[in-house]
């Protein structure tokens, strides 16, 4: 695990820039191997699965919306359609989520996408004083306060967690 701005993709480490978050793009994590799944990011950073914050894209009548999820977690469809008041939300295809956030799946940060969505967060996420997200590709990850994630975001906090009887 290396420190390094170049770890960062360049519009995110640009988005740090435009945001005074400089000090994050020291604080980006690049593995050699990828970071795609959360699984695969908490083995990486050493850290428990909950604490990874996934970025994921939906569709909500057809309209991306991102839903930000810890790692242990599942997020569900029903909850996600009832938070938006909408009448179907489905999975997003790999070039909505690229269109839309101008990162490929496995890489989406949580903020700085190319297109402004509407952005729900899981409130599990909150229960961590740090959590850890994509940076913009596979490879790398940074930390970030639960609260700061969400604000920088602009996300609604939800209960969308899929839970288990």
């Amino acid at each position: 695990m290396t420190p390094s701005d170049a770890g960062a993709h360049p519009r995110f480490a640009e988005t740090l820039r435009e945001l005074g978050l400089d000090e994050l793009t020291a604080q980006v994590r690049r593995f050699p191997d990828a970071t795609r799944t959360a699984v695969e990011a908490a083995a990486a950073v050493g850290c428990e699965l909950s604490q990874i914050c996934k970025s994921l894209i939906f569709a909500a009548d057809g309209v991306p919306v991102l839903v930000l999820m810890d790692g242990s977690s599942r997020v569900d469809l029903e909850r996600v359609r009832e938070a938006l008041g909408a009448e179907k939300v489905t999975r997003a295809k790999a070039d909505v989520v690229r269109e839309t956030t101008g990162y490929a799946i496995g890489g989406v940060p949580p903020f700085g996408h190319r297109t402004r969505t509407r952005v729900l967060a899981d409130r599990s996420l909150l229960g961590h004083d740090i959590v850890w997200a994509a940076a913009g590709n596979p490879h790398a990850v940074f930390p970030m306060a639960p609260e700061e994630l969400v604000a920088h975001a602009g996300a609604t906090l939800v209960d969308v967690r899929e839970h288990t009887p």
